[in-house]
């Protein structure tokens, strides 16, 4: 499987970009760094810098379609620069649309609720995104990783890196079938 891994130039928690990352390349899928400018990311680590990463595509050189999966870390700047990019939005909205499942932890669910794909679904984040998740039309649960299939696509989300392990088993999972389901 070809999985997108979307983060704006800085902002993203770098845990929740490289563990979830790992885990796709060690299970044989390819990997790709796809961010709203060329060049290098900029990881922290909570609100420390940390370690710079190549950007490989960019959004709008670039589309849902060419991809079997999205995984959206999390980081308190990352989602908020990326939802304030309208391209950044339409691409995730895209995997929505075409049915493709994405994955979102922590505070990367505020993406999903700029791209107005929440509303009729489950899904859990970092607790305080909790009332603009409601307020986007979700119900916000408080679990480990949350599968939802009420609606185009499946959804898998989780709360903060100590879930990294639950998050990363379930979202290679589901999206192992589901792109099963779509080469089938």
């Amino acid at each position: 499987m070809r999985i997108a891994f979307l983060t704006a130039p800085e902002g993203v928690e770098q845990v929740e970009l490289t563990e979830p990352w790992k885990a796709a390349v060690d299970a044989g899928h390819e990997a790709v760094l796809v961010s709203t400018r060329p060049g290098k990311i900029q990881a922290f680590h909570h609100l420390d810098k940390a370690d710079t990463f190549p950007v490989q595509e960019v959004v709008g050189d670039t589309s849902a379609d060419s991809f079997d999966g999205l995984v959206l870390p999390g980081g308190v700047a990352n989602p908020d620069f990326l939802r304030m990019d309208e391209k950044a939005v339409a691409f995730v909205r895209d995997f929505f649309e075409q049915g493709r499942p994405v994955a979102a932890i922590c505070h990367a669910s505020w993406t999903l609720v700029e791209a107005d794909v929440v509303r009729g679904r489950e899904l859990t984040s970092w607790p305080s995104l909790r009332t603009d998740i409601r307020n986007a039309g979700g119900t916000w649960v408080d679990e480990q990783v949350k599968v939802c299939d009420h609606g185009s696509n499946k959804l898998v989300t989780s709360r903060k890196p100590d879930d990294l392990k639950a998050f990363c088993a379930t979202y290679l999972e589901v999206f192992a079938k589901e792109g099963a389901a779509q080469h089938a």
